[in-house]
C-alpha cells in the first residue's frame, strides 16, 4: 500500500480511521484483562499498551526503511533501514490537504503495536515484564519488520513475486502474530493456574466490542480515503463480525451444549480476522461465508483446548492464526469478481493457481514467524529469563512485579481501606476471595 494523493474528504477519513484503530489498544487490553484471573489484570493490560510506545520509537528510528524502504539487493526480503531515519524526509507540507506519507507513518506504527501486542496472548500470568520489554522489540525487528515489508512493500516478495492478495493484513499482522504467541507459549511452558477462569466477562465483551469498533478504521483505512471501496469493506467488516457470533454459538452449542457470552464475542473477534485478508474481494453474502466459517472453526478448535498441551492463553493462535488461515482461503472459494478486487474465486470459475499463491503466503509467514519467534524466546529464556519464579506466579504479577491491585477491597467489611498495608499475597488472596469465579464458559485462559 502506497501513499496516494486525496480530497480533503479523503483525509478526514484517514484521520478518523486512525483515531478508531487507536482505540483498539485499550479495546485489546480490556478484552485480554477480562479473560485472565484478578491478579494478572494490570499485567496483561501493560503489556498491551506498551507495544504503542516501543513501536513508535523503532518505527521513527528504522522501521518505516525496513518495511517500506527500497528493497535490499532487489530480493523482495527487507527495506533499507537508513532510507527514511527519523522521518525527516516527510515534514515538507505541499498543502493541498491530501493524504501523505507523514501519515502513512502513524498508521504503520499501529498496524504494528497492534500486532506485537497480540502476540502477549502467549505470556498471560508468567513472563518477566522486564523480559517482554525485551522480547517486543527484538520480535518487531526480526519478525514483524520483515514479513509487512514481504506484504506492505510494492517490491515485497509475497505480493510481487507470489502474487498473494492480502487486502489489510491477514499474513503480516494476523497469522503472524497468532504463530508467535503459539510459539512464544511453547517455549513459557503451561501456567501454573492453566484451568483459571476469565474474572471478569462483561470487561470482556467490552473489550471486544471497542475492537469491532476499531476494526471499521483498521480495515476501512487500506481503503486509502473516502470511496466506494470504504462503503464495501466497511460493509463486509459489520456482515463477518456479525455472522462470526452466530457461527461460534452454533458449535458452542453442538459441542458444549449451551451458548456462552464470552463465545459469542470471541466468535464476532474470529469472523473480523477472517475478513481483514478479504475485505475487498466478497460481496455481502461472501462476507457472511467468511465470518460463518473462520468463526465455526475457531470454535471448534477451541473445544479442544483443555487436551492440547500448549497454553496460548488468550487464544491468540486460535482465533487470530487460525482465523486469518481461514479468511485467506475464502479468499480462494469465494472471491467474487463483482467486488472491488477483481479477483475470482475456484468456485466461481476463477484459476486454480490461486490456491497455490495464497497457500505459498500461509505457510512462508507462520513457518518463518514460528521458528524465529521460537528462536527468539529460547534465546532470551536461556540468558535473561523470560518466566517469573513460582510464588511470583503463585502470588500475582499485579502485585509482585507492579505492585499495584485493580480492585480495593474494603478493610474488614469497613471503610475503602483498600490493600494498602497487606503483604502482596494476602491482597492477592484477598482480591481473588473477593470476586468469585463466572459460569463456567466454552474458551478457558
Amino acid at each position: 500500500m502506497e501513499p496516494v494523493l486525496a480530497a480533503n474528504a479523503d483525509l478526514a477519513w484517514m484521520l478518523a480511521a486512525f483515531v478508531f484503530v487507536l482505540l483498539m489498544f485499550p479495546g485489546l487490553a480490556f478484552y485480554y484483562g477480562g479473560m485472565v484471573g484478578a491478579r494478572n489484570v494490570l499485567n496483561i493490560m501493560t503489556m498491551v499498551m506498551s507495544t504503542l510506545g516501543i513501536t513508535a520509537v523503532l518505527y521513527v528510528l528504522f522501521g518505516y526503511g525496513l518495511v517500506h524502504g527500497e528493497t535490499a539487493g532487489g530480493l523482495g526480503i527487507i527495506g533499507n533501514p537508513t532510507g527514511y531515519f527519523g522521518l525527516t524526509d516527510f515534514m515538507a507540507d505541499d498543502e493541498s490537504g491530501s493524504v501523505q506519507t507523514l501519515y502513512f507513518a502513524a498508521w504503520f506504527i499501529l498496524f504494528a503495536a497492534i500486532t506485537i501486542a497480540i502476540v502477549a496472548s502467549g505470556a498471560a500470568g508468567r513472563m518477566k515484564f522486564s523480559a517482554w520489554l525485551i522480547f517486543a522489540p527484538i520480535w518487531l525487528i526480526l519478525v514483524y519488520f520483515p514479513v509487512a515489508h514481504w506484504v506492505f512493500a510494492p517490491d515485497g516478495f509475497l505480493l510481487n513475486t507470489i502474487k498473494i492478495h492480502d487486502y489489510a493484513g491477514g499474513t503480516a499482522v494476523h497469522m503472524n502474530s497468532g504463530v508467535a504467541a503459539l510459539a512464544l507459549a511453547v517455549v513459557l511452558g503451561t501456567r501454573r493456574r492453566r484451568g483459571e477462569r476469565p474474572h471478569n466477562v462483561p470487561m470482556a465483551i467490552l473489550g471486544g466490542g471497542i475492537l469491532w469498533f476499531g476494526w471499521f478504521g483498521f480495515n476501512g483505512s487500506c481503503a486509502l480515503g473516502a470511496s466506494f471501496l470504504t462503503q464495501v469493506v466497511v460493509l463486509n467488516t459489520l456482515l463477518s463480525g456479525c455472522a462470526g457470533m452466530i457461527g461460534y454459538c452454533i458449535v458452542e452449542r453442538w459441542r458444549e451444549g449451551h451458548v456462552t457470552s464470552l463465545g459469542m464475542i470471541t466468535g464476532a473477534v474470529a469472523g473480523l480476522v477472517g475478513i481483514t485478508p478479504s475485505a475487498n474481494t466478497m460481496n455481502p453474502l461472501g462476507a457472511l461465508m467468511v465470518g460463518l466459517l473462520a468463526s465455526a472453526v475457531v470454535a471448534f478448535l477451541m473445544s479442544f483446548k483443555s487436551r492440547i498441551p500448549v497454553d496460548d492463553s488468550l487464544d491468540a493462535f486460535a482465533v487470530h492464526g487460525v482465523g486469518g488461515i481461514v479468511g485467506t482461503l475464502c479468499i480462494v472459494l469465494f472471491a467474487a469478481e463483482s467486488a472491488p478486487a477483481g479477483v475470482k474465486g475456484i468456485l466461481f470459475g476463477g484459476p486454480i493457481d490461486i490456491l497455490w499463491r495464497e497457500l505459498a503466503g500461509i505457510v512462508i509467514t507462520c513457518g518463518y514467524s514460528f521458528v524465529v519467534t521460537w528462536l527468539i524466546a529460547k534465546a532470551l529464556d536461556k540468558t535473561i529469563g523470560l518466566r517469573v519464579d513460582t510464588e511470583t506466579e503463585i502470588e500475582g504479577l499485579d502485585p509482585t512485579l507492579h505492585a499495584e491491585s485493580a480492585y480495593e477491597i474494603p478493610s474488614a467489611g469497613v471503610g475503602h481501606g483498600g490493600l494498602s498495608g497487606m503483604s502482596p499475597a494476602r491482597a492477592a488472596e484477598a482480591v481473588e476471595g473477593a470476586l468469585p469465579s463466572p459460569s463456567p464458559t466454552a474458551a478457558t485462559t
